[in-house]
């Protein structure tokens, strides 16, 4: 019977960025293996119902613990936000993000408590990263700026070029003004411009890398729990996908800064269940809305 310590970590994302996140556990942990999930086929996550995600992360936890995983990686912002407080609760397995590892290093790290926190439209949106910091330490004053353009600069290789410096001056404008001293990056696809976004902020503000963070989280809990897997070989990485969009293996080997090996297409199986809980949660939040509406008029 396979021992504990030597099962693999599974990871998903809702589609490629995630993978920095592997790299970062592959980096951290090099005697781990790991099994990633990206739902390349219902990407982006940002633009869901809140119970939609839910659905979509329930789907995926179950893949993953179909292959025998000891511990969970939510490498989704939007999935990280919406999902993993409730999937907590339902399931017995070790889970972690990459919000509140990254929220804890920012409110560790300022010094004149001013944190910034760049990422997708979505993420920003949703108040997480704000909302962790502030829990961790309330007097730490936080400006969140959307980066939209880095996601695609960093699909298409444009890391460290005259595109990717204007566009991180732009963006990044706001956030000089502000004064902070940490900037959280917010996106998994953000580390890949790390270098251009460390020369645009200057050598007195540091950058929270939230894979990086996560890696060092996951090293915590296996260390915790006794899980940690013996020096070995080395681990490996089986990757699956419920899509293969055009250029994946070059674009996932970039984020991954290694050779992809076999990379296998699944097709995630829609549960009537999870629908049914859909629907219902649906129900329920218009009934709320509305209600709320009729208290106020």
């Amino acid at each position: 019977m396979e021992k504990l310590k030597d099962k693999p970590i599974g990871v998903f994302d809702s589609g490629i960025g995630g993978l920095t996140v592997v790299r970062a556990l592959m980096e951290r942990l090099p005697d781990e293996d790991l099994v990633y999930f990206g739902d390349s086929a219902r990407v982006p996550y940002g633009t869901k119902r809140p119970e939609t995600v839910r659905r979509f992360c329930r789907e995926n936890l179950e893949f993953l613990k179909s292959k025998d995983v000891k511990l969970i990686v939510f490498a989704c912002n939007t999935a990280s936000a919406l999902a993993l407080p409730v999937l907590k609760t339902e399931e017995a397995l070790p889970m972690t993000g990459v919000i509140l590892p990254g929220a804890r290093s920012a409110a560790a790290a300022t010094r004149n408590k001013k944190v910034a926190v760049i990422g997708t439209t979505a993420t920003i949106r949703s108040k997480a990263y704000e909302e962790a910091i502030r829990d961790l330490n309330s007097d730490i004053e936080i400006l969140s700026t959307p980066c939209p353009l880095f996601v695609s600069l960093a699909e298409e290789g444009w890391t460290d070029n005259e595109v990717a410096r204007l566009s991180a001056e732009r963006y990044l404008k706001p956030v000089i003004e502000f004064g902070a001293d940490t900037l959280v990056l917010g996106c998994t696809h953000y580390p890949l411009l790390k270098g251009v976004i460390s020369s645009v902020m200057g050598p007195d503000v540091r950058l929270v890398d939230s894979a990086t963070e996560v890696a060092l989280e996951v090293e915590r809990t296996l260390a915790r729990t006794g899980m940690r897997r013996d020096a070995s070989a080395g681990g490996g990485i089986k990757v699956y996908m419920s899509d293969l969009p055009y250029r994946f293996r070059e674009t996932g080997e970039r984020f991954l800064s290694r050779s992809i090996g076999d990379i296998e297409k699944v097709q995630m199986q829609k549960k009537e269940r999870n629908l049914w809980s859909e629907v219902t949660e649906e129900r329920e939040e218009i009934r709320s809305v509305k209600s709320n509406s009729e208290e106020s008029s």
